[in-house]
């Protein structure tokens, strides 16, 4: 009986194992024949079936970047940098399709080093990040066990062990910190794209409030406080106002 039970089990993996390569088999095929709304639909299927990766949210929107749907392009690019930060193609391909929305808004100034601890966090995922982590941590006590344990007159080794450990902790700690910060990133859910192909951004989160600037589809905002059925957006240039939830999507 348990024979049969383990039988079955493998033949489930298996049979689902192999409806996963058609699918992908199946949406690249159909991608290359440029029937792009039908890819759209298995990269869908895809999805539901062994959930989201990178590649799956490049891949449909590069489908949607070919049928001209620059919004929803964006979003799954931006989705996909999200779980792949270092991933070049998809920080490509999303510049390009920048190119081909309404609003172009200049991004504010912000301080170098700022920009430069941003560059080094997007290096690799939080996954990635945290193994670095774990190793450096490792070594670190290693080369601590090392200094602390050495005689004196292995002076030589004393210090091998202490010129590992320093710098394998701070490698730990800023592995550490860059795991949890592109965690909190990847769940923050404060960033959205305009969906609406024009919506008013208003000074209080109520129609009749004064409208403040327009913005058009595939716009990145950042989301801050909701109200009802509104939502307080900040934009690249530092500008701010309040826009209806349905005019989102967020990424």
């Amino acid at each position: 009986m348990n024979r049969k039970i383990i039988s079955l089990f493998i033949l489930s993996i298996i049979a689902l194992s192999s409806v996963g390569q058609t699918l992908s088999e199946r949406s690249a095929a159909i991608y290359n024949a440029q029937r792009y709304a039908d890819a759209v639909a298995l990269y869908d299927s895809i999805e539901v079936a062994q959930g989201v990766s990178p590649e799956l949210y490049y891949n449909r929107g590069n489908a949607y970047y070919k049928m001209g749907k620059y919004a929803p392009a964006i979003l799954n690019y931006e989705r996909a940098l999200l779980l792949s930060p270092g991933h070049p193609d998809v920080k490509y391909n999303l510049e390009l399709a920048n190119t081909k929305i309404t609003d172009k808004i200049e991004v504010t100034g912000t301080f170098f080093i700022n920009v430069w601890a941003e560059n080094v966090r997007d290096w690799f995922n939080s996954n990635t990040w945290a193994v670095i982590a774990v190793v450096a941590f490792l070594l670190f006590m290693i080369g601590l066990v090392i200094y602390l344990f050495t005689d004196t007159e292995r002076m030589r080794l004393k210090k091998i062990g202490f010129f590992t450990a320093l710098p394998m902790f701070i490698v730990s700690a800023l592995a550490l910190a860059c795991a949890i910060t592109q965690n909190n990133r990847v769940n923050a859910h404060n960033e959205a794209i305009v969906f609406a192909p024009e919506v008013a951004v208003k000074s209080a989160p109520a129609e009749s409030a004064t409208e403040l600037f327009v913005l058009h589809e595939g716009t990145k905002v950042a989301l801050r406080e909701q109200v009802g059925e509104w939502i307080e957006i900040t934009i690249s240039d530092g500008s701010r106002g309040w826009m209806p939830i349905s005019a989102i999507e967020v990424i």
